[in-house]
């Protein structure tokens, strides 16, 4: 029998749509060589363009609308004339603590032919897991904005760290570091935020004991930032606050071909809601409507759906075919160096998944 994942699509604006749409074709291809399992489709028009006509980012029961799904596929949104506190407050950050998708995934690994900026670096030193605790700390939303226009102005903006929610995501990741047998590194900033770090590297203390054997190591986020740069190689599954894990995945995407290769997925382990899927790299409106926008971190993020439903072998060809487009460059798009379109670099990564699993059957 045919298993059916109905997947929520929410291209956004700018090129999320149009490198959306060549994942979804990459899905589609996988469920039609697999024969098992197949996707239902169904696209939602939500973005910034959408708030620019009715003034609010999604519907008014979108969320009981997207909770009936399996998954989510997120595009990039972001709109000239729309702040991006609107566009991130009313429909990511909705969707990612509407449905408790409190673990945010980051690969950063350099994949074979990716240009690298670092200079005398091989791919096994740039092969890390990024686990963000993606539901509160520094973007809990609490705070206030007091006196507002007047010379005593102030606002606060408060960090939020429960147990629950740090204890649940450095459980995660010791859970993820034994699992793949690797070490586990935690980023905080102990030294200066003498509450909510401290209490974070308390929780990891804690739980280090209950799992004696995975290695562990601590950095404050400065040091690890130019670790990150300068001996990538230290770094196998990270765990870090919401804030520090935006900011560090950034500079990992630079040291991992790009955000054209960044990708992302917001997971809610306990399956009681959808988990979301989106590359990482923006709407970029300067190149919308071209026909170049790189379609790869739609395909890496597509991957890892393919992982979440327990289809990793696709997850690890979708990754082998992508390389292979790397290493041959001539269907990459321009901003990684080649000629190709958006289709022609989709195309040419499906055609070369095809081929491999012709090759396998």
């Amino acid at each position: 029998m045919v298993k059916t994942h109905r997947i929520a699509v929410i291209a956004g604006d700018g090129i999320g749509k149009e490198v959306i749409a060549e994942g979804v074709k990459l899905l589609q291809k996988i469920a039609d060589l697999d024969g098992r399992f197949s996707f239902a489709f169904e696209y939602f028009p939500w973005g910034c363009e959408y708030y620019v006509k009715h003034g609010k980012m999604m519907d008014d029961d979108g969320m009981e609308k997207l909770k009936e799904f399996d998954a989510i596929y997120l595009g990039a949104v972001g709109y000239p004339g729309v702040p991006d506190h609107i566009s991130l407050w009313e429909l990511l950050l909705k969707i990612r603590k509407g449905f408790d998708q409190y673990v945010n995934i980051r690969p950063i690994k350099l994949l074979a032919g990716a240009p690298c900026p670092l200079k005398g670096v091989n791919r096994d030193q740039i092969d890390m897991l990024v686990i963000r605790e993606n539901s509160e700390g520094e973007y809990a939303g609490a705070g206030d904005w007091l006196y507002p226009g007047k010379p005593e102005e102030v606002v606060l903006q408060t960090g939020v760290f429960s147990r629950k929610g740090t204890e649940r995501i450095i459980r995660y990741a010791f859970e993820t570091a034994r699992q793949q047998g690797r070490s586990l590194t935690s980023i905080s900033k102990g030294n200066a935020l003498n509450y909510s770090m401290v209490f974070w590297d308390q929780i990891f203390s804690e739980l280090a004991l209950e799992y004696p054997d995975v290695p562990t190591y601590t950095y404050l986020v400065d040091a690890a930032s130019m670790f990150f740069v300068k001996q990538p190689e230290r770094f196998e599954v990270v765990v870090t606050s919401n804030l520090f894990g935006d900011i560090l995945t950034d500079l990992g995407a630079a040291l991992a071909g790009g955000l054209g290769l960044a990708a992302g997925a917001n997971i809610n382990p306990e399956r009681n809601y959808p988990s979301m899927f989106e590359p990482i790299h923006g709407s970029a409106p300067d190149i919308a409507g071209k026909g170049i926008a790189n379609p790869l971190a739609a395909f890496w993020s597509a991957s890892q759906m393919l992982d979440f439903f327990g289809y990793e072998s696709w997850g690890k060809l979708v990754l082998q075919s992508i390389e292979q487009v790397l290493i041959n460059q001539t269907k990459l798009t321009p901003d990684m160096g080649g000629p190709a379109t958006t289709q022609e670099t989709s195309q040419a990564v499906i055609n070369e998944l095809q081929r491999v699993a012709n090759c396998e059957s």
